[in-house]
C-alpha cells in the first residue's frame, strides 16, 4: 500500500474539484480525502496500491474541465487514513 498527500494548486476551488476527486477516487478503490484549504489549494490524501494512487495522482494534474491546475506538490503521508473516501470541509 502507497500513502501520499497531495496539494493542487489553481483554479481549484468552487469548480467541484473535492466532488470530482471523490467520484475518481471511489472508481479506483482508494482510500483517504479530499478538502479545500483557506490559501485556496486542494488536499487530497489518498492510500491504495501503487497503480491507484499514481492513477488518481495523473488525474490530479489535469482536474475537472472547469479547474486549471498549475501545480501539484506529493509528500509521503503515514498517519491513519480512513476506509472511504471522504470530502472533509
Amino acid at each position: 500500500m502507497e500513502q501520499i498527500r497531495v496539494v493542487v494548486h489553481g483554479v481549484v476551488q468552487g469548480v467541484g474539484f473535492r466532488y470530482h476527486t471523490r467520484q475518481v477516487a471511489q472508481q479506483l478503490g482508494v482510500t483517504g480525502f479530499v478538502r479545500n484549504q483557506p490559501d485556496g489549494t486542494v488536499e487530497i490524501v489518498v492510500a491504495g496500491t501503487q497503480a491507484q494512487v499514481q492513477a488518481l495522482l495523473q488525474w490530479a494534474h489535469r482536474g475537472p474541465a472547469s479547474a486549471q491546475v498549475s501545480q501539484v506538490d506529493t509528500e509521503p503521508y503515514t498517519a491513519k487514513i480512513l476506509d472511504s473516501f471522504t470530502i472533509e470541509r
